[in-house]
């Protein structure tokens, strides 16, 4: 296991994590009343495992900025940066970015000498939709994200693709005060990407480790839980545990696919120490408690 700092401008490509647990400026009214942007900082902690079946862990301390923007087109908020193509009050399209934890193979056994799995941006379409709306402000919405991979190491390079439906319900107290949401979803990758992770050339095989050709297909299934409560007006904690299952993966058969689960969790804190006295303008979105 390994324990790193991590800058604020190292932060991005792990902001995904710990963005999709924070509900920052999490909000159960009509997004006109919420402030057009907000600027603060925030901090956690986190433990991943270092890829999809892997047997050690990567853990981090980030401190990062805390930016969020109610635009009509571009928009910042947990789920990252992304620029909305359509919306109504039951469906979103959007395209944004996202990002994934890097990991050295000098600390994972099974891929001593080879290549480190640099950080993962993404990038692509996601249309969320509003399966229905429970009352109580809690609500069950499906989002269907694409994404393209690509990894940032020694310059960028493409590493396929993934696509990630996703079911989740959620709920949110009276005026912001607090945050739940469980989400269960299945993570699929072309040929590509499933190299990326599982796949051992001839030039790296060892008497332990034959080589693999990696396959397109399932890479997890993933049951995650998360959650946040507003100190102050200022201030707000949150956390998130997300187990995820390897067992039906399309590349259990790698000599790098040493688990069949893993879980993950964080916890941190967000600060917000500006806002705008400007208004976002428009109506309830399909998430109005994760704005």
């Amino acid at each position: 296991m390994t324990i790193r700092l991590k800058a604020a401008a190292c932060a991005a490509c792990s902001s995904l994590t710990l963005a999709l647990a924070s509900d920052a400026a999490a909000q159960s009214s009509p997004e006109r009343n919420l402030p057009l942007w907000e600027i603060g900082l925030a901090g956690g902690a986190l433990s991943t495992p270092s890829y999809p079946g892997a047997d050690e862990r990567e853990s981090r301390v980030l401190v990062f900025p805390n930016i969020v923007y109610r635009g009509e087109v571009v928009r910042a908020d947990r789920s990252g940066i992304a620029a909305r193509l359509f919306r109504s009050s039951r469906a979103e399209l959007d395209i944004g970015f996202a990002g994934a934890l890097p990991s050295d193979s000098d600390d994972v056994d099974e891929r001593a000498g080879m290549p480190d799995l640099g950080p993962l941006l993404e990038f692509g379409p996601r249309l969320k939709v509003l399966l229905a709306d429970l009352g109580g402000k809690r609500r069950l919405r499906a989002e269907f994200p694409l994404r393209a991979v690509i990894e940032a190491r020694s310059g960028l390079h493409r590493r396929g693709a993934s696509f990630e439906p996703r079911l989740a319900y959620e709920m949110a107290g009276e005026r912001g005060l607090w945050t739940l949401e469980t989400n269960l979803s299945a993570v699929l990758g072309d040929r590509r990407l499933n190299r990326h992770f599982y796949e051992v050339a001839p030039q790296y095989a060892t008497p332990t480790r034959p080589a693999y050709a990696a396959d397109a297909g399932l890479l997890m299934m993933r049951l995650g839980l998360f959650g946040s409560r507003r100190i102050d007006e200022d201030v707000r904690v949150f956390g998130y545990l997300r187990y995820e299952s390897y067992r039906n993966a399309a590349n259990r058969g790698s000599p790098l696919h040493v688990k069949d689960s893993g879980v993950s969790g964080g916890v941190g804190v967000m600060w917000t120490f500006k806002r705008s006295s400007r208004r976002a303008s428009g109506v309830e979105t399909v998430d109005p408690a994760i704005q």
